[in-house]
């Protein structure tokens, strides 16, 4: 029952922030309300902030963290953790229909050029630091406190910002995975080997 109960609450979220994202693109982000956004999802205001504790985190929430931090972890072991972020991205992004694709790349450049949005921005840039030292801590043996696996974790995050910044909403999926390639190829001078 909780298997079900957790798909309930992935779809209800989901739904809450596709219609965030619809309503964004039709009237701006500031115009936009939190009523409007329940309203739009046929939710409560009180069932929006059981999903999310403000109208921000409509935008930054990634549903793809879990998939990809999961596919991370699943990556053969001797994959470095380049190498297995890679192939963790390619995976989830798999995942995506081409409507959520579009939904997703629109939350992208929302996150990256809304300026109402940089505060936020900037303290989930740093807990993507974290995250990734932790992964890659996991799968080195070393210390997510090390500065080579920080150091690592951070240019990870610069290259995913790069990426953002450098593409189009239009872009398409094919497009977006090779420009990830290119950038992160960029990253062969922090090797972090298992």
């Amino acid at each position: 029952m909780s298997g079900l109960r957790e798909r309930k609450k992935a779809k209800t979220r989901a739904a809450i922030q596709e219609h965030a994202l619809r309503l964004f693109r039709k009237q701006g982000y500031a115009a936009t309300t939190v009523q409007e956004i329940a309203a739009a999802a046929e939710v409560s205001p009180a069932t929006f902030f059981r999903y999310f504790a403000t109208k921000e985190d409509t935008i930054v929430f990634d549903r793809l963290d879990p998939v990809l931090i999961e596919l991370f972890r699943s990556q053969p072991p001797e994959l470095s953790p380049t190498e297995a972020l890679r192939g963790a991205i390619r995976q989830s992004m798999d995942t995506l229909s081409e409507a959520e694709w579009v939904l997703e790349s629109e939350r992208q450049q929302l996150v990256m050029n809304a300026p109402e949005l940089r505060a936020r921005m900037l303290d989930q840039l740093y807990e993507g630091i974290d995250l990734l030292a932790g992964l890659a801590a996991e799968r080195t043996g070393r210390s997510p406190e090390d500065i080579a696996v920080r150091a690592w974790a951070g240019a990870v995050v610069g290259v995913v910002m790069a990426t953002y910044q450098h593409l189009d909403v239009d872009d398409t999926l094919p497009k977006y995975l090779a420009t990830m390639d290119l950038a992160f190829d960029q990253l062969a001078g922090l090797p972090l080997e298992p």
